[in-house]
């Protein structure tokens, strides 16, 4: 019975009693991984003992199944270490999310794999015909990096087109492949001699070739070619993962933009309904177009403005708002959008959206509704405007015309148009100023303004002798000169034009008889007729300004008739102040507002009484020796008077 072998010190050292247990020692190189040259060393020492032959063979048999196992171990060893490898690969590329990150994973891990000095990947491109170069791992050559590979060309054109994979161990002197000017330079730059490509299968096709590549001859065999076959299939599943990845990022994004309108117009359609229910509210409640103005500045942002069918060319943008009017709809204008309000062909105005430079369709539509709303808006108010307008009219024809209606009617239609006859009132009379620039439209605008203004402050107007007239209550604390002038503003304002309007005086209560209403306008128009005559057009007074001048100028020809007078009685007097810059007129006026005294008319005048009495001398020989007797005296007084008042009779 053989002995139990001891140990060896070292793998190739051989136990005192292998000659007796040779397979216990082949047992011990085994357990030991010695390597495959210590293997012969038993069978060396049996024969070097003078073992029979039968022994020497039994050891030689024992020697090659140590072998065998032992290949077979280091080859379980080696299958170990790759199935790892391509786990490791597996879970690494599982992990990466970038295309270009797994890639270069890829070829990496190949490379280490294989152990070639090179390893690189191309990717086909269906739209070009062709495979190009996409990731390199170990190449230096830049020429190669850029490669591009008709199918069928080269080894890895070969591998994309049948889908197998190809080894050489000489590439540029193996006849299988076809060879190209432009491949084998690259190949040649880069240094390769042996070279492996398997194709990246998706399915039924081929996205592509993983390559490894030796920069001296090599064999690649069949477990090689399954190695980088088997890191290509996880490559593949890989890229594909990546590329969906990628995909579903960008469907992702997408869909992010798309949500992302969908709230936009969403929004928009939510204000755009939240503008058509208030503006149908406004109306239904009777709102005004500065409701409406409010309403869309409120829901669209920005500052809207209502620009009246008056534009004034310099201060408003008429361009803009005669090419929403033809296109109908909102149009820019720099930084604004303007909306024509039209009513068929009738320009109502315009509203002016301002700081909101952009504007999506829906709120753009927004705007054109509520210029519609508006547009219906001015309409109705300017019917029933006109039809109050022609009631009031009406009333006030009657009063100026009708002295025979009694007055408790009168009185009454008056309080259902919110009028008070029993209260006192002004009789204004306007008329724009310029008459021979004076135009329809101008007085339809002046009309309007008149009715609007008495409407809102409990009056009566009508349209007449081509001006206005109104009706007007007068309180305790009222001044006609100054309700004359702020009435010619305001209705300066609204008409655009100069008026010039004439006040009578104070009706008392109660003022509803058609008698006192026709004289308070017959007083009204007079005083109209003196401020044209005294070149005051544009401007407001009342009859007690002028005094008995005022009777005096009311003709027709009465500004003439006074300009005449005033040249006549002290032209040379004024005249010489023209000539020579002497105040001869300031002194005679003095003189007589002073009750002709010298003394006090120095004192007026701060100059000495010498100085008063050389330009009295002066004024006697200009305007005769008699200019001091009564009669020439209340002419000079007169017209001293109505030069002072107008500045077209020559007046300071």
């Amino acid at each position: 019975m053989d002995r139990p072998l001891r140990r060896p010190r070292d793998p190739g050292a051989m136990p005192d009693d292998a000659t007796d247990s040779p397979f216990a020692a082949y047992l011990e190189l085994l357990a030991s991984g010695a390597p495959a040259e210590a293997y012969e060393r038993p069978v060396l020492r049996v024969r070097a003992d003078g073992a029979d032959p039968g022994r020497l063979a039994a050891v030689e048999r024992a020697k090659l199944l140590a072998l065998r196992v032992r290949a077979e171990l280091e080859d379980r060893r080696r299958r170990e270490a790759e199935l790892a490898a391509l786990f490791a690969t597996a879970h690494d590329l599982a992990g990466l999310r970038d295309i270009d990150a797994v890639l270069q994973a890829i070829v990496r891990r190949a490379r280490a794999l294989l152990g070639t000095d090179a390893a690189y990947l191309t990717l086909n491109d269906p739209a070009a015909g062709d495979t190009y170069m996409r990731v390199t791992d170990g190449s230096v050559s830049a020429r190669f990096q850029e490669l591009r590979l008709g199918m069928g060309e080269g080894l890895g054109g070969l591998v994309a087109q049948t889908a197998r994979p190809y080894a050489t161990d000489a590439y540029l002197r193996d006849p299988r492949f076809r060879h190209t000017r432009i491949i084998d330079s690259g190949v040649r730059d880069e240094g390769l001699v042996a070279i492996l490509g398997v194709p990246l299968r998706l399915g039924s096709g081929v996205i592509g070739v993983l390559f490894a590549a030796d920069r001296r001859s090599r064999v690649f065999d069949r477990r090689q070619i399954a190695l980088l076959s088997s890191l290509a299939a996880h490559a593949a599943v890989a890229i594909d993962t990546a590329n969906l990845l990628a995909e579903t990022r960008s469907a992702l994004a997408e869909l992010e933009t798309a949500n992302e309108i969908v709230r936009d117009r969403g929004a928009a359609v939510e204000r755009a309904a939240d503008v058509h229910d208030r503006l149908t509210e406004l109306v239904l409640r009777g709102g005004g177009v500065h409701d409406v103005t409010a309403t869309i500045a409120e829901v669209l942002g920005g500052r809207a403005e209502f620009l009246d069918e008056f534009l004034d060319p310099a201060a408003e943008p008429p361009t803009a708002v005669e090419r929403s009017r033809a296109e109908g709809r909102a149009v820019r204008h720099d930084d604004d959008w303007i909306a024509a309000v039209t009513a068929g062909d009738e320009l109502l105005g315009a509203i002016r959206l301002s700081d909101r430079p952009g504007l999506d369709p829906v709120d753009r539509r927004a705007l054109e509704r509520a210029a519609m709303v508006t547009a219906l808006l001015r309409l109705a108010r300017r019917s029933a405007g006109e039809a109050e307008q022609r009631v009031r009219g009406e009333l006030l024809d009657d009063l100026l015309d009708a002295p025979d209606r009694a007055p408790r009617l009168l009185r009454e239609r008056a309080a259902r148009l919110r009028a008070d006859l029993d209260a006192p009132h002004l009789v204004l009379a306007a008329r724009i100023a310029d008459e021979a620039a004076d135009a329809p439209g101008d007085r339809q605008r002046l009309g309007a303004a008149a009715a609007h203004l008495a409407a809102t402050g409990h009056g009566l107007a009508v349209a007449r002798d081509g001006g206005a007239v109104l009706l007007l209550p007068h309180g305790p604390g009222d001044d006609a000169t100054t309700t004359a002038r702020t009435t010619a503003r305001r209705l300066e304002e609204a008409a655009h034009a100069p008026v010039t309007v004439g006040a009578s005086r104070p009706i008392p209560a109660p003022a509803a008889r058609p008698g006192d209403v026709a004289t308070a306008y017959a007083e009204a128009r007079r005083c109209l007729d003196v401020l044209h005559a005294l070149g005051r057009g544009g401007e407001g007074a009342a009859a007690d300004d002028f005094g008995f001048l005022g009777l005096l100028l009311a003709g027709t020809d009465g500004g003439t008739q006074a300009g005449e007078f005033v040249t006549r009685t002290i032209g040379p007097v004024i005249d010489y102040d023209t000539r020579r810059g002497t105040a001869l007129v300031r002194t005679l006026d003095a003189y007589y507002a002073c009750g002709m005294s010298p003394a006090r008319t120095k004192d007026e005048l701060h100059v000495h009484v010498n100085t008063v009495s050389q330009r009295l001398e002066r004024v006697g020989r200009l305007l005769g020796a008699d200019w001091q007797t009564p009669a020439r005296a209340l002419e000079i007084q007169l017209a001293l008077r109505l030069h002072r008042l107008s500045p077209a009779l020559g007046g300071e």
